[in-house]
């Protein structure tokens, strides 16, 4: 029986945050920081609720700049996001148990705003902390709620659309009809737009889910330059050039051609339903490098902080280009140039191009949201270059290892033998996140490389903008 992926994806994380360590340099030796106790509550509520890639890299960032703007109270320089020095305490009060206080009184705060049904998680973590958070009555409580309200306050009004469920807010109508998976395609109004799926998914329901998240190019960036950053990516290459054919082309004879090396990296990245998400995956490994590094609560606090709003302007900048050019993906665009051809794929066979399907399960075929560009790819550039800036250097030296016979796709036959992932840097890390989706038939060539390059222009930004706000500049 193969592993449900939440519980594949994180025991993958594990062994990578695991591996970070080095031998000779134990990990803290009182254990993980109270940030990372918290984005650990908040990555078991993400795995068990239903929001996709950007609305998880918002709630990330929201509740990451909660507990820095909780903590920035307790700090000599720093300045919060919403309310900058206005909440500062006292020097005398700068202990290390009023900012761990501070931070989960925030913390609690906004994930369960962000994850109501998931309330249990973060009370358990509350009581496990020492905290009740039934009686805010002391000072790092008051402060913590305070500065955490001013954040909330801000994102219901930011774009997003979360008191409204995130219901689009702009009118988003698919130019295509839907496409049954299970039938070979035959024809389609507009290939190389973006045509929503019908399958049938892991509950054994048949769905067509819609294009995620249509507005969130207009969600209000951390940096403030998200959307222009976006609005600076070249137009992909269009339907019926030898470009857009090329690229087909070559996802067809790639995922032909998969090794079990190219399946694993492939599955390990996918980050589908159930799991932490692209930018939860970056969060995991992150606390690895706090494990690694031996970091205290100030550098957590400002690492997370850093990290999840790159990730959250990653997700608003790329679903701009997604929504700016509405583009195909390999699914209908390959089966639409090679119907009634017959092409090789994955697992040696030969098929009729207008069945063919990407390398990922039957239960998740490809996520509902256009080609261009990767989601993936800008979520781990951008995650890649904060740890970089952060830590100082891209030295990463994790890894992951892929069990055999683990695959989702091809249960118990793949990978043949086990297959360890190693990274010796971030970017090496980001750079395989965003091949993977092209191993996996998700993405083109293009879509993966504008992707990183957003990325890392997003995640550039990002860390300006933090770095400003922790040294007081605001």
């Amino acid at each position: 029986m193969p592993v449900p992926n939440s519980l594949r994806a994180a025991a993958l994380a594990l062994v990578t945050a695991l591996a970070l360590v080095p031998p000779a340099l134990p990990a803290q030796a009182s254990g993980p920081t109270v940030v990372v106790r918290w984005n650990q509550a908040l990555l078991t509520a993400v795995r068990g609720g239903t929001l996709g890639p950007p609305l998880v890299a918002r709630a990330l960032a929201i509740v990451h700049t909660c507990a820095y703007d909780a903590w920035a109270a307790y700090d000599a320089v720093a300045v919060g996001t919403r309310l900058g020095g206005a909440l500062r305490r006292p020097a005398p009060e700068h202990t290390e148990a009023n900012k761990a206080e501070a931070i989960s009184f925030a913390a609690h705060l906004a994930a369960v705003d962000l994850y109501p049904a998931q309330r249990a998680v973060f009370d358990t973590l509350m009581a496990d902390l020492g905290h009740d958070p039934a009686d805010p009555s002391s000072q790092p409580a008051r402060t913590g709620l305070a500065a955490c309200q001013a954040v909330l306050d801000h994102r219901h009004a930011d774009g997003s659309n979360q008191p409204g469920g995130y219901a689009d807010t702009t009118g988003y109508a698919p130019v295509n009809a839907p496409v049954v998976v299970a039938d070979p395609l035959t024809t389609l109004n507009a290939p190389g737009r973006w045509a929503p799926l019908t399958y049938r998914n892991r509950a054994g329901a048949i769905v067509t889910p819609p294009f995620l998240a249509p507005h969130w190019g207009q969600v209000a960036s951390f940096s403030g330059s998200a959307r222009a950053l976006a609005d600076a990516v070249p137009a992909p290459v269009p339907y019926g050039s030898p470009g857009f054919r090329a690229q087909a082309a070559e996802i067809v004879a790639g995922t032909a051609a998969l090794t079990d090396r190219q399946k694993a990296i492939s599955e390990y990245w996918a980050d589908g339903p159930n799991s932490e998400t692209p930018p939860g995956h970056w969060c995991l490994l992150a606390q690895g490098v706090s494990a690694r590094d031996r970091h205290g609560t100030d550098q957590d606090v400002k690492m997370f902080f850093a990290l999840a709003n790159a990730g959250m302007d990653a997700g608003i900048a790329s679903w701009e280009v997604k929504r700016d050019h509405d583009t195909a993906r390999p699914i209908t665009a390959i089966r639409f140039l090679y119907r009634g051809q017959q092409i090789p794929t994955w697992g040696g066979r030969v098929i009729d191009g207008a069945t063919w399907t990407p390398y990922q399960p039957a239960t998740f075929p490809t996520p509902p949201f256009a080609e261009y560009v990767s989601g993936h790819s800008t979520f781990s550039a951008a995650s890649a270059e904060v740890l970089k800036r952060f830590t100082g250097g891209d030295a990463f030296g994790g890894q992951a290892m892929i069990a055999a016979g683990s695959s989702q796709v091809e249960p118990g036959a793949t990978p043949a033998q086990d297959v360890t992932l190693r990274w010796r840097t971030f970017s090496e890390a980001a750079d395989q996140a965003g091949v993977s989706r092209r191993y996996g038939g998700i993405h083109f060539r293009a879509g993966d490389l504008q992707g990183r390059a957003l990325g890392r222009a997003v995640g550039g930004a990002a860390w300006e903008r933090a770095e400003d706000y922790w040294t007081g500049r605001g």
